[in-house]
């Protein structure tokens, strides 16, 4: 298999200087009595967003490490490069894209689009991206001036930025997880299946229709007049639940290579429509292994509250020499239920609210690359690790987008490698049908027929 080029961008070590005036202005307020924050853009990509601790001006060290984070990642594939260095135009330039950071005082917030905060500075930096395609590029490491110098200094501002070749597996499924589409191996143009995936339902059971099971059986028309008399009351117990999915990923010689189960059902929380974090649904994603399948990593999910409709997931691995309940966290994060997104694993430490997928917690400090390392068994999960598009409910009818998986060249060491991350984004793919209010139909495909009969994978 031939990974895609692509390159990782990254913005971290961010801190701020500013001196203090001799005689200050009663009304001044010091940027060190306020939280400083910014906003991070490259071209027109998405803005990030990400604190910026305050140093002290005679201070050479950062605070407490904490700077020491990851502030900001851009992943840009091949068109996304050619793009921004001009090369994709009709007439070829060799213009280089510009990174800008916009420094505020205050708590972070936005008003109808604009920053509640006070800008204190604006820092503008061309990138050479091309020559990041075959090397690692540092761009900067250090201080820079910002702002106009005053007789009591000049403000600085302290980042790292920097881009490397970070090469990826890209893979497509050939429609919705639910249908059993083929998956293929994409590489620019080309597109090469690489394995097939069965979706089945591993119970008998109607069980996404709610069920009533009333606590009281007798016979006779009393009986049925008393339990016509408990609807409604404590002695009705009503189940809505939608358990048994799984998908089986195959080889393209048929033999299976990993596989996906739902283990504990989506089950709506009482009195509600919808799964809740208190008790959320899991999928167990499993490899083959001594003829037997093993556990390789757990995924929960379930329905946010609030205004923010999204679909909530954590993300762990299951260690070979661990039990099922020792995982390891590799993303905590949430999805758009109408929008959908992306759900990324990236375990360098983001420092503040970036604004897309995953927020990985493997590293109980930090990361590698920007200040402390990561535990013994995560070290094999460093840096940019996976990253799948997910589909969200509003498409409206349309027919839904087939997820594209990317996983990173430094995770594959064999064909059973891939499938693993295949089925782990099938698996989220399908949380979102799970995790689809109760009130609402679901999509034929998850709808077993009346005579389903017990399938295992």
């Amino acid at each position: 298999m031939d990974p895609c080029p692509f390159v990782r961008l990254t913005v971290g070590n961010l801190a701020l200087k500013i001196p203090v005036a001799a005689k200050p202005a009663r009304s001044a307020v010091h940027p060190s009595s306020s939280p400083c924050f910014c906003i991070i853009k490259l071209n027109n990509f998405p803005l990030q967003n990400a604190a910026v601790p305050y140093i002290p001006p005679e201070s050479t060290q950062f605070p407490d490490g904490n700077s020491q984070a990851l502030a900001a990642t851009f992943h840009l594939n091949k068109s996304d490069v050619d793009r921004l260095t001009g090369k994709s135009s009709l007439f070829p330039t060799s213009k280089k894209p510009q990174l800008k950071i916009s420094v505020y005082s205050g708590p972070q917030g936005a008003t109808c689009g604009v920053s509640s905060g006070r800008l204190l500075a604006k820092i503008c930096m061309e990138l050479d991206l091309a020559a990041a395609e075959s090397k690692a590029v540092v761009f900067h490491n250090g201080w820079i001036n910002v702002g106009k110098e005053t007789k009591s200094g000049v403000s600085q501002f302290h980042l790292n930025v920097k881009a490397e070749p970070d090469p990826r597996f890209v893979f497509q499924f050939d429609g919705a997880p639910e249908c059993s589409p083929q998956i293929f191996q994409i590489r620019g143009n080309i597109r090469q299946p690489v394995f097939t995936c069965k979706f089945s339902f591993r119970t008998a059971d109607r069980n996404q229709r709610s069920r009533s099971l009333p606590t009281e059986h007798s016979g006779g028309g009393g009986g049925a007049r008393r339990w016509l008399s408990s609807l409604g009351s404590e002695r009705e117990r009503v189940v809505k639940e939608r358990k048994g999915w799984s998908i089986t990923v195959h080889d393209l010689s048929g033999s299976p290579v990993a596989a996906v189960s739902m283990v504990t059902p989506f089950v709506a929380s009482p009195g509600s429509d919808r799964v809740s974090r208190s008790n959320p649904g899991c999928w167990l994603i499993l490899r083959p292994g001594d003829s037997t399948w093993k556990p390789w990593g757990r995924l929960e999910a379930w329905r946010e509250r609030g205004s923010a409709d999204a679909i909530g997931y954590k993300f762990e691995l299951i260690p070979d020499s661990a039990s099922a309940a020792a995982g390891i966290v590799l993303a905590d994060s949430k999805i758009s239920c109408s929008k959908g997104g992306k759900f990324i694993i990236d375990n360098e430490n983001v420092s503040g609210g970036g604004s897309n997928a995953g927020s990985p917690v493997c590293s109980p400090r930090g990361s590698g690359d920007f200040g402390y390392g990561l535990w013994p068994y995560c070290s094999m999960y460093r840096g940019f690790v996976m990253a799948a598009s997910v589909e969200g409910e509003g498409y409206n009818g349309k027919m839904a987008a087939a997820p594209l998986v990317e996983v990173s060249v430094q995770q594959v060491k064999c064909l059973e490698d891939a499938a693993a991350f295949v089925a782990l984004a099938a698996a989220l793919d399908l949380s979102v049908d799970a995790c689809r209010l109760f009130s609402r139909k679901l999509r034929k495909e998850l709808c077993p027929p009346p005579s389903q009969d017990v399938m295992m994978f």
